[in-house]
Protein backbone atom coordinates (compact mmCIF):
# COMPACT_ATOMS: atom_id res chain seq x y z
CA UNK A 1 0.00 0.00 0.00
CA UNK A 2 2.94 2.23 0.85
CA UNK A 3 5.39 3.31 -1.62
CA UNK A 4 6.98 5.94 0.00
CA UNK A 5 7.06 8.22 3.35
CA UNK A 6 9.02 11.37 3.99
CA UNK A 7 9.17 13.07 7.23
CA UNK A 8 8.84 16.75 7.61
CA UNK A 9 9.88 19.17 10.15
CA UNK A 10 8.79 22.07 8.29
CA UNK A 11 5.52 24.24 9.41
CA UNK A 12 2.71 22.81 7.54
CA UNK A 13 2.06 20.66 4.31
CA UNK A 14 3.39 23.38 2.15
CA UNK A 15 6.46 23.02 3.41
CA UNK A 16 7.97 21.75 -0.25
CA UNK A 17 6.49 24.55 -1.81
CA UNK A 18 7.71 25.85 -5.11
CA UNK A 19 8.50 29.32 -4.04
CA UNK A 20 10.72 28.64 -1.30
CA UNK A 21 12.93 25.77 -2.66
CA UNK A 22 13.55 27.88 -5.76
CA UNK A 23 14.60 30.73 -3.73
CA UNK A 24 16.94 29.18 -1.53
CA UNK A 25 18.22 27.05 -4.28
CA UNK A 26 18.98 30.45 -6.56
CA UNK A 27 20.96 31.78 -4.13
CA UNK A 28 18.48 34.06 -2.61
CA UNK A 29 18.09 33.29 0.35
CA UNK A 30 19.16 30.70 3.53
CA UNK A 31 17.01 27.49 2.69
CA UNK A 32 15.72 27.75 6.72
CA UNK A 33 14.51 31.47 5.53
CA UNK A 34 13.07 30.85 2.35
CA UNK A 35 11.44 27.78 3.45
CA UNK A 36 9.85 30.01 6.36
CA UNK A 37 8.77 32.33 3.91
CA UNK A 38 7.19 29.80 1.63
CA UNK A 39 5.23 28.79 4.40
CA UNK A 40 4.08 32.47 5.43
CA UNK A 41 6.05 32.55 8.75
CA UNK A 42 8.35 35.43 10.01
CA UNK A 43 11.57 34.98 11.55
CA UNK A 44 13.06 31.87 13.18
CA UNK A 45 11.22 29.72 14.65
CA UNK A 46 12.69 27.19 17.15
CA UNK A 47 12.82 23.57 16.15
CA UNK A 48 11.12 22.35 19.24
CA UNK A 49 7.87 24.59 18.08
CA UNK A 50 7.56 23.18 14.72
CA UNK A 51 4.89 20.84 13.96
CA UNK A 52 5.55 17.42 12.71
CA UNK A 53 4.15 16.78 9.01
CA UNK A 54 4.26 13.43 7.56
CA UNK A 55 3.61 12.21 3.88
CA UNK A 56 3.09 9.58 2.84
CA UNK A 57 1.66 7.89 -0.46
CA UNK A 58 -1.38 5.20 -0.31
CA UNK A 59 -3.75 3.66 -3.10
CA UNK A 60 -7.01 4.67 -2.84
CA UNK A 61 -9.71 2.45 -3.95
CA UNK A 62 -12.20 5.32 -4.02
CA UNK A 63 -9.79 6.84 -6.07
CA UNK A 64 -8.80 4.74 -8.23
CA UNK A 65 -4.88 6.26 -7.54
CA UNK A 66 -2.29 6.86 -5.17
CA UNK A 67 -2.63 9.57 -3.10
CA UNK A 68 -0.78 11.39 -0.69
CA UNK A 69 -1.88 10.86 3.12
CA UNK A 70 -0.62 13.79 5.33
CA UNK A 71 -0.71 14.17 8.44
CA UNK A 72 0.48 16.88 10.76
CA UNK A 73 0.49 16.93 14.70
CA UNK A 74 2.03 19.09 17.44
CA UNK A 75 5.42 18.13 18.67
CA UNK A 76 5.79 16.22 21.83
CA UNK A 77 2.77 15.04 21.93
CA UNK A 78 1.69 11.27 21.50
CA UNK A 79 0.19 10.14 18.48
CA UNK A 80 -1.83 6.96 19.70
CA UNK A 81 -5.09 7.76 19.36
CA UNK A 82 -4.61 11.41 18.88
CA UNK A 83 -7.50 12.86 17.63
CA UNK A 84 -8.00 14.25 14.34
CA UNK A 85 -9.64 16.50 11.86
CA UNK A 86 -9.70 16.24 8.32
CA UNK A 87 -8.64 19.39 6.52
CA UNK A 88 -10.22 19.52 3.03
CA UNK A 89 -7.90 21.81 0.34
CA UNK A 90 -9.53 24.02 -2.12
CA UNK A 91 -9.62 23.76 -6.16
CA UNK A 92 -6.48 22.80 -7.66
CA UNK A 93 -4.75 21.99 -4.25
CA UNK A 94 -3.46 18.69 -2.70
CA UNK A 95 -2.77 17.62 0.63
CA UNK A 96 0.71 19.02 0.70
CA UNK A 97 -1.04 22.46 0.22
CA UNK A 98 -3.97 22.14 2.74
CA UNK A 99 -2.77 23.68 5.79
CA UNK A 100 -3.44 27.49 5.43
CA UNK A 101 -3.39 30.82 7.24
CA UNK A 102 -0.78 29.54 9.47
CA UNK A 103 -2.46 27.00 10.70
CA UNK A 104 0.76 24.10 11.72
CA UNK A 105 2.45 27.12 14.22
CA UNK A 106 -0.96 28.31 15.49
CA UNK A 107 -2.43 24.60 16.43
CA UNK A 108 1.14 24.29 17.98
CA UNK A 109 1.10 27.25 20.01
CA UNK A 110 -2.03 27.08 20.97
CA UNK A 111 -1.32 23.26 22.18
CA UNK A 112 1.99 24.52 23.74
CA UNK A 113 0.46 27.17 26.12
CA UNK A 114 -2.30 24.60 27.19
CA UNK A 115 -5.00 26.32 25.38
CA UNK A 116 -6.81 23.79 23.95
CA UNK A 117 -5.92 19.64 24.25
CA UNK A 118 -3.86 17.99 21.71
CA UNK A 119 -4.84 16.79 18.18
CA UNK A 120 -3.71 16.75 14.20
CA UNK A 121 -4.95 17.28 11.29
CA UNK A 122 -5.02 14.60 8.11
CA UNK A 123 -5.00 15.79 4.83
CA UNK A 124 -5.71 14.05 1.38
CA UNK A 125 -5.57 14.45 -2.81
CA UNK A 126 -8.99 15.25 -3.39
CA UNK A 127 -8.87 16.51 -6.67
CA UNK A 128 -11.09 19.62 -8.22
CA UNK A 129 -14.61 17.67 -8.35
CA UNK A 130 -16.03 19.62 -4.79
CA UNK A 131 -15.05 16.10 -3.07
CA UNK A 132 -17.75 14.08 -4.63
CA UNK A 133 -18.14 11.37 -7.29
CA UNK A 134 -18.27 13.57 -10.72
CA UNK A 135 -16.23 10.99 -12.27
CA UNK A 136 -17.49 7.53 -12.55
CA UNK A 137 -14.51 5.40 -9.91
CA UNK A 138 -13.56 8.74 -8.70
CA UNK A 139 -14.89 9.09 -5.20
CA UNK A 140 -13.05 11.10 -2.87
CA UNK A 141 -16.06 11.43 -0.75
CA UNK A 142 -15.70 7.94 0.19
CA UNK A 143 -12.56 8.05 0.47
CA UNK A 144 -12.52 10.45 3.51
CA UNK A 145 -15.68 8.09 5.03
CA UNK A 146 -13.84 4.56 4.42
CA UNK A 147 -10.73 4.92 3.51
CA UNK A 148 -8.92 7.99 5.70
CA UNK A 149 -10.50 6.23 9.14
CA UNK A 150 -8.69 2.68 8.20
CA UNK A 151 -5.19 4.75 7.34
CA UNK A 152 -5.51 6.71 10.69
CA UNK A 153 -6.12 3.82 12.75
CA UNK A 154 -3.07 1.80 10.89
CA UNK A 155 -0.69 4.31 11.85
CA UNK A 156 -2.00 4.66 15.71
CA UNK A 157 -4.29 7.53 15.70
CA UNK A 158 -7.63 8.56 16.61
CA UNK A 159 -10.54 8.46 14.13
CA UNK A 160 -11.40 12.49 12.77
CA UNK A 161 -13.62 14.00 15.15
CA UNK A 162 -13.89 17.10 12.70
CA UNK A 163 -13.60 18.34 9.09
CA UNK A 164 -11.92 21.65 8.58
CA UNK A 165 -12.13 22.62 4.84
CA UNK A 166 -11.15 26.38 2.83
CA UNK A 167 -13.28 27.26 -0.34
CA UNK A 168 -13.92 24.14 -2.12
CA UNK A 169 -12.70 22.29 1.06
CA UNK A 170 -15.10 24.80 3.04
CA UNK A 171 -18.03 23.24 0.65
CA UNK A 172 -16.36 19.82 0.88
CA UNK A 173 -16.45 20.28 4.84
CA UNK A 174 -20.24 20.80 4.65
CA UNK A 175 -21.07 18.01 2.51
CA UNK A 176 -19.11 15.97 4.66
CA UNK A 177 -21.13 16.94 8.06
CA UNK A 178 -24.37 15.63 5.72
CA UNK A 179 -22.96 12.42 4.62
CA UNK A 180 -21.77 11.61 8.65
CA UNK A 181 -25.01 12.63 9.78
CA UNK A 182 -26.96 10.25 7.31
CA UNK A 183 -24.33 7.60 8.62
CA UNK A 184 -25.50 8.24 12.01
CA UNK A 185 -21.84 9.16 12.95
CA UNK A 186 -22.19 13.03 13.86
CA UNK A 187 -18.73 15.03 13.84
CA UNK A 188 -18.03 16.66 16.74
CA UNK A 189 -17.36 19.89 15.14
CA UNK A 190 -17.00 21.17 11.31
CA UNK A 191 -15.22 24.20 10.43
CA UNK A 192 -15.87 25.63 6.84
CA UNK A 193 -13.46 28.79 6.26
CA UNK A 194 -14.50 31.15 3.20
CA UNK A 195 -16.59 28.12 1.59
CA UNK A 196 -17.11 28.17 -1.83
CA UNK A 197 -21.03 28.69 -2.00
CA UNK A 198 -22.30 29.42 -5.41
CA UNK A 199 -25.51 30.72 -6.03
CA UNK A 200 -26.05 29.98 -9.90
CA UNK A 201 -25.17 27.11 -11.92
CA UNK A 202 -23.67 29.23 -14.89
CA UNK A 203 -20.81 29.70 -12.82
CA UNK A 204 -20.53 26.78 -11.41
CA UNK A 205 -20.73 25.01 -14.38
CA UNK A 206 -17.41 26.74 -15.16
CA UNK A 207 -15.71 24.39 -12.89
CA UNK A 208 -16.87 21.04 -14.68
CA UNK A 209 -17.40 19.49 -11.15
CA UNK A 210 -21.20 18.31 -11.35
CA UNK A 211 -22.42 16.66 -14.65
CA UNK A 212 -26.38 18.35 -13.90
CA UNK A 213 -27.82 21.60 -12.44
CA UNK A 214 -30.06 18.79 -10.45
CA UNK A 215 -26.55 17.07 -9.46
CA UNK A 216 -25.49 19.83 -8.39
CA UNK A 217 -28.45 20.75 -6.17
CA UNK A 218 -28.75 17.56 -5.08
CA UNK A 219 -25.28 18.08 -3.28
CA UNK A 220 -25.19 21.83 -2.71
CA UNK A 221 -25.37 22.57 0.80
CA UNK A 222 -27.29 25.63 0.05
CA UNK A 223 -30.14 23.72 -0.80
CA UNK A 224 -29.66 21.19 1.34
CA UNK A 225 -29.95 23.58 4.30
CA UNK A 226 -31.83 20.49 6.56
CA UNK A 227 -29.65 17.90 5.85
CA UNK A 228 -26.94 18.67 7.87
CA UNK A 229 -27.38 16.64 10.91
CA UNK A 230 -26.32 18.28 14.69
CA UNK A 231 -22.80 18.59 14.44
CA UNK A 232 -21.61 21.79 15.60
CA UNK A 233 -20.47 24.01 12.49
CA UNK A 234 -18.44 26.94 12.19
CA UNK A 235 -18.33 29.17 9.15
CA UNK A 236 -15.95 32.16 8.44
CA UNK A 237 -15.95 34.33 5.98
CA UNK A 238 -14.38 38.27 4.44
CA UNK A 239 -17.03 40.43 4.00
CA UNK A 240 -14.94 40.86 0.05
CA UNK A 241 -15.18 37.21 -0.46
CA UNK A 242 -15.90 36.10 -4.09
CA UNK A 243 -18.45 33.75 -2.61
CA UNK A 244 -19.85 35.93 0.01
CA UNK A 245 -23.88 36.09 -1.53
CA UNK A 246 -23.51 32.24 -1.11
CA UNK A 247 -22.32 32.19 2.64
CA UNK A 248 -24.36 34.93 3.91
CA UNK A 249 -27.44 32.66 2.74
CA UNK A 250 -26.21 29.77 4.34
CA UNK A 251 -26.08 31.80 7.49
CA UNK A 252 -29.20 32.86 7.46
CA UNK A 253 -30.28 29.87 6.98
CA UNK A 254 -28.49 27.41 9.55
CA UNK A 255 -28.17 27.72 13.26
CA UNK A 256 -24.34 27.84 13.60
CA UNK A 257 -21.47 27.54 16.62
CA UNK A 258 -19.74 30.44 15.05
CA UNK A 259 -20.94 32.34 11.80
CA UNK A 260 -18.17 35.20 11.76
CA UNK A 261 -18.29 37.55 9.22
CA UNK A 262 -15.92 40.09 9.31
CA UNK A 263 -13.73 42.78 6.79
CA UNK A 264 -10.99 40.79 4.42
CA UNK A 265 -11.16 39.02 1.02
CA UNK A 266 -10.74 35.17 -0.33
CA UNK A 267 -7.18 35.00 0.43
CA UNK A 268 -4.24 34.28 2.91
CA UNK A 269 -4.68 37.74 4.10
CA UNK A 270 -7.85 37.20 5.76
CA UNK A 271 -7.36 33.18 6.01
CA UNK A 272 -4.68 34.47 9.29
CA UNK A 273 -7.04 36.40 10.91
CA UNK A 274 -9.64 33.80 11.49
CA UNK A 275 -7.27 30.81 11.83
CA UNK A 276 -7.05 31.46 15.67
CA UNK A 277 -10.53 31.32 15.87
CA UNK A 278 -10.71 28.47 13.92
CA UNK A 279 -7.82 26.53 16.27
CA UNK A 280 -9.90 27.25 19.43
CA UNK A 281 -13.49 25.72 17.83
CA UNK A 282 -11.90 23.02 17.12
CA UNK A 283 -9.92 22.49 20.27
CA UNK A 284 -13.00 22.70 22.30
CA UNK A 285 -14.49 19.72 20.83
CA UNK A 286 -11.55 17.49 20.97
CA UNK A 287 -12.97 13.95 22.29
CA UNK A 288 -11.63 13.63 26.26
Amino acid sequence: MVSRRTVLTALGGSALATAGVTAALNGNAPFGEALRHALGVAGPVPAVKRAIVQVERVWSQYRGRDVDLLTLVPPGVSTKNLPMSILLHGRYGTARLAAFGGMPEVLVAAVGRGQIPPFGFVAVDGGDHYWHENVPGDDPMAMLLEEVPRWLAERGYGAPFACTGVSMGGFGALLYARRRHERREETKAIAAVAPALITDWPEMSKRNAFASPEQWASLDPLKNLDKLGAAPIGVWAGDKDRFIVGTRQFIAGTKLAVASITPGGHDDVYYRKVVPDVIRFLGKRVPR
